[in-house]
């Protein structure tokens, strides 16, 4: 029987979407070696994709090289509108591309068309923001000078994209270094490569010129070796683990390249005792669940005060058992799969972990027999600061509650972890919510909403949860070198 991300994937009108070719230089590349596609759900062969090797890599990387004189001169007006027409073309295609996304990703279909309109709007962002990468004049500390600072493009970049946000991931990294003026190689997860593929065609046809922007599929292994040894790649952008990151900055330090890192995070969500119970557990049931919980902003510890510890957990637990779970492209799915099974273990890892400390444990129950890869929304109350839940990241369904009593105490448990990307705070007390936003460890902060995300913000985090920013002037700043100009005797 054809599965149902197959039925909906035949269905597509843009067939090309599903040929799996590697864009190098200008033309699609079929290779010989294939990788296959499954549907994470069901485990069902969908797809398969070309298995690009080293070789198609040097190739690539030659082609953005010889790319990169005529379109950094290319003028910043010029470049934005092609990135307003690439933009202009996911919109067109965006049910096409969230069906591609949900049926190798696994999220809700839901989510996934709002994923298609959130990456359109970065190419839409750094298509003015390109126009807007201004210097500066300095006032000279030497007679008869005049001093100049200006943002350059610093080459030819590559970005290695996560399977979580398989699209946004792609124009958040792209949208910047193409406005700057700088090629790009991308090298997906090999668990998502057809919406890159596909968001990589619509690219050509809204005017990327051949090599500018280019999408090899692989071994991430032998495809990211010449990306970080050869000198040509100036600049290098990774999300993803922090295992991973940690060696990819390693290998570039070889050649100093610029380097911009998102590696996950471990967020706190802070619940005072004086918040509205039923907005609070809303904004936590949507930092938590969002993509499954597979969200490197997912709120992985909630930490109560003591005084509404029971009435947040009976109705957080209330909220939850309301979420269905299933397969993304059924419209009543509110969770879908894990997108690789290795997260589904080890969330069933942190829960008997978590059980066999102490933790209560609340999960949803449904009829239905569901494959391996998924989790149950998990609540675990009475969680202590010993258990695995509350030292590592999740990545799935699963929450942790912890009792607090005071605000000094609520700081330290919540700073005490090497992850500083997100933050939540949740209090009815201006006083309480300027503090806390100054007091916790890391790069963005959400009060009293689980939503900020976008592309006008500086998207990053402290300590080991990375380095650089995505989003944001400052995003493009990723992509730039600055350049210090001293004309003499500008006077006589």
């Amino acid at each position: 029987m054809v599965g149902l991300a197959t039925r909906y994937l035949n269905g597509l009108r843009r067939r090309d979407f599903v040929e799996g070719a590697a864009l190098i230089d200008g033309g699609w590349i079929a290779s010989s070696q294939r990788d296959v596609v499954v549907d994470p759900a069901t485990g069902d062969e969908i797809a398969d994709v070309a298995r690009c090797s080293a070789a198609d890599m040097a190739l690539a990387i030659a082609a953005a090289e010889r790319s990169f004189a005529a379109w950094r001169q290319l003028l910043p007006a010029k470049r934005g509108a092609i990135l307003r027409s690439w933009a202009s073309l996911l919109l067109d295609h965006s049910e096409e591309l969230a069906i591609l996304v949900t049926s190798e990703q696994g999220k809700p279909l839901a989510e996934a068309r709002y994923e298609i309109v959130y990456a359109a709007g970065f190419l839409d962002w750094f298509a003015a923001e390109g126009e807007r990468a201004y210097g500066e004049t300095i006032p000279s500390h030497k007679a008869g000078s005049l001093l100049q600072v200006r943002m350059q493009p610093i080459g030819v970049a590559a970005a290695i994209t996560p399977w979580n946000f398989p699209v946004a991931m792609i124009t958040r990294k792209a949208g910047a270094a193409l406005a700057a003026g700088c090629p790009i190689i991308v090298k997906p997860a090999p668990e998502t490569p057809l919406s890159a593929l596909a968001v990589a065609r619509l690219a050509t046809e809204a005017g990327v010129p051949p090599g500018v922007l280019q999408v090899l599929v692989g071994d991430p292994i032998e495809l990211s070796a010449p990306l970080l040894r050869d000198t040509r790649i100036r600049a290098l952008s990774f999300t993803g683990s922090a295992q991973v990151g940690r060696l990819l900055l390693g290998a570039a330090a070889q050649t100093v390249k610029k380097v911009s890192l998102e590696l996950g995070g471990h967020a706190p969500f802070l619940v005072f005792d004086d918040v509205d119970l039923n907005k609070t557990v809303t904004g936590a049931i949507a930092a938590k669940f969002a993509t499954s919980g597979q969200d490197c902003l997912a709120a992985n510890r909630i930490y109560v005060q003591r005084g509404i510890y029971c009435a947040f957990v009976e109705a957080f637990a209330a909220a939850m058992n309301k979420l269905k779970v299933g397969h993304g492209l059924d419209p009543a799915t509110d969770i879908g799969p894990m997108t690789k099974l290795s997260v589904a273990n080890k969330c069933r890892m942190q829960i008997d972990d978590a059980v066999t400390k102490g933790a209560r444990v609340i999960s949803t129950k449904q009829d239905e027999k569901l494959a391996s890869t998924f989790v149950f929304p998990t609540l675990l109350s009475d969680v202590t600061e010993d258990m695995l839940i509350a030292r590592e990241e999740t990545f799935g369904p699963v929450v942790a509650v912890l009792p607090f009593d005071s605000e000094d105490e609520v700081i330290a448990r919540a700073n005490a972890n090497e992850m500083g990307l997100a933050g939540y705070v949740y209090t009815d007390s201006l006083r309480r919510a300027l503090r806390l936003s100054e007091q916790l460890e890391c790069g963005m902060v959400g009060v009293n909403t689980a939503s900020f995300t976008g592309p006008p913000i500086p998207f990053g985090g402290w300590k080991q949860s990375g380095l650089g920013r995505e989003g944001s002037r400052h995003g493009l700043a990723e992509y730039t070198e600055l350049k210090y100009v001293c004309f003499g005797d500008v006077t006589g």
